[in-house]
């Protein structure tokens, strides 16, 4: 008889093999292999989203409801849903894992791991108390929180973080849904470039790629 973890792994192999989102690289085979990732159970899930109550929901993306939780450790965390009426949903979220999980750098957002029961799919990341920069860049009182250093500071994390992504990495990804909305800020206000669902990998010799299409906002 299969354990939990085997049976999320079948799964997670079934999920991340019916994307074709990056047959256009000759990394193919590297990105599909299933990454270190941890696999949460849906009951811890539930007991840190308080079966996930109204009061926990942070806001809602194009990947799906994302809610706030809190793990036994006291760790806080922060979950994306899958939506099932999400069209793109099954690439992004194949996007998200097969990506990020290979990726380590202090302006990136961390994936801690993934739930997968039944139909219901997650991402499991770190919690970012300060929301995203569009919370404050686009409010006319919030904004004054953002000095001149403050703005300087921010503007270059996100830079270091594109930097690796496209030179520094092993794996050169486009992330193409670059935008205030998408740039996560921890406690001390340190940006971490997240959602990675419309990424794109590029190969070692290629210094530019066309995405063929308009996508994002």
């Amino acid at each position: 008889m299969r354990t939990g973890r085997e049976r999320q792994l079948i799964v997670f192999n079934d999920v991340t093999e019916s994307s074709t989102s990056f047959q256009d690289s000759h990394k193919l085979d590297e990105s599909r292999r299933t990454p270190n990732l941890l696999f949460f159970d849906i009951s811890i899930i539930l007991a840190a989203t308080d079966n996930f109550s109204p009061d926990k929901r942070l806001g809602q993306g194009g990947f799906g409801p994302v809610y706030k939780g809190q793990l036994a450790n006291g760790q806080e965390i922060a979950i994306k849903t899958l939506s099932r009426s999400s069209r793109q949903g099954i690439k992004e979220f194949k996007n998200e894992v097969m990506l990020i999980a290979k990726l380590q750098h202090r302006n990136l957002v961390r994936l801690l791991g993934c739930c997968i029961h039944k139909e219901e799919k997650m991402l499991i990341y770190e919690y970012m108390p300060n929301k995203s920069l569009d919370f404050f860049i686009f409010d006319a009182i919030r904004r004054q929180l953002l000095d001149w250093s403050k703005r300087f500071e921010i503007i270059s994390g996100i830079a270091r973080g594109v930097l690796y992504l496209h030179q520094d990495s092993r794996l050169k990804i486009i992330h193409r849904d670059l935008k205030a909305s998408n740039v996560l800020l921890d406690a001390e206000m340190n940006p971490k470039i997240s959602d990675f669902g419309l990424a794109r990998m590029f190969g070692d010799d290629q210094i530019e790629a066309n995405t063929n299409r308009v996508v994002g906002t």
